[in-house]
């Protein structure tokens, strides 16, 4: 039972927070006279005056003291309750993640996600899968179109002499760009596009035409010279024909012609040269973790 010593206190505390509260400035757009002090503090404390502080006093042989703790248990209490709102808040606002990774767990990939076995991985190249795929769409769209293009793609071999007999470019290669530069009456349509990686770094240049007898004699000027180029260093060059349509390659001094899009494509891959380096202590370590059990399994 609460004792008269503790009611009296806490009717009289109770009194000078009210009184202290009607005496801050009112909020903007509001009727409360609350100010600038939250009302959950203020809540707290005329709370802890009219509930808490009474109890305290309730147990025979506390001292006058005791004040001091009412406080304590009001914000105990309260953050108990805003620790399950917190909680609750999060579940809420953070739904379609929680979905997301419970169920990449069902999928058995979330480890994967977090510690990518192929995170040491390093891929080499001269080129990507996209450039493949934009120079295989430009040389059959200007077939179709009957535009001839000729086109010098670079391997181990640089031919910066040839570079620089042409007009620099050194744009992105996308099949609009090839398309755009072999157009008839364009300033960039006579002469050899060379290609170094991802990149069209020149137009218009020259190449050293082919005194190979054994070439056709219907065979024109882009032809020869595309011939002749891969004669002298190791490039890819891919002809396409004006007269009839057709896309050629060029390599080691041979002339393949009239090439699919699956053979040009092909070629292109063995150009590319992809390999795959792991350069991963982990990795390594970890393969022979996953040997090591199988073995034990076996």
């Amino acid at each position: 039972m609460v004792t008269k010593k503790g009611v009296h206190y806490a009717g009289y505390g109770s009194q000078i927070i009210r009184i202290f509260v009607k005496t801050l400035p009112a909020q903007s757009g509001s009727n409360r006279h609350t100010g600038d002090c939250p009302d959950f503090l203020l809540y707290l404390s005329v709370y802890g005056v009219d509930q808490v502080y009474p109890r305290l006093y309730s147990v025979e042989g506390n001292s006058d003291s005791t004040p001091f703790y009412f406080i304590c248990i009001c914000v105990e209490n309260e953050y108990e309750n805003l620790s399950t709102i917190l909680l609750t808040s999060v579940v809420v606002i953070f739904q379609p993640e929680l979905r997301k990774m419970l169920e990449q767990l069902g999928q058995k990939k979330f480890m994967a996600s977090i510690f990518p076995l192929d995170a040491g991985k390093e891929v080499q190249e001269r080129f990507t899968d996209k450039t493949i795929n934009e120079l295989v769409k430009a040389c059959f769209d200007m077939g179709e179109a009957r535009t001839g293009a000729l086109i010098v793609i670079e391997q181990n071999i640089r031919l910066s002499e040839y570079e620089r007999t042409g007009i620099n470019v050194d744009a992105v290669l996308t099949s609009q760009l090839l398309i755009n530069i072999f157009e008839h009456n364009t300033p960039l349509h006579d002469g050899a596009v060379l290609v170094r990686g991802n990149r069209i770094v020149a137009a218009t240049c020259y190449l050293p035409l082919s005194d190979n007898m054994e070439l056709s004699k219907q065979l024109g000027t882009r032809h020869r010279a595309g011939v002749g180029i891969s004669e002298v260093s190791d490039s890819l060059t891919i002809i396409v024909s004006e007269e009839t349509g057709q896309v050629s390659m060029a390599q080691n001094g041979q002339l393949s012609r009239g090439l699919t899009s699956a053979e040009l494509r092909s070629a292109l891959i063995k150009a590319q040269n992809k390999k795959v380096v792991t350069n991963s202590k982990l990795r390594h370590l970890l393969k022979g973790r996953m040997r090591h059990e199988e073995d034990k399994a076996d």
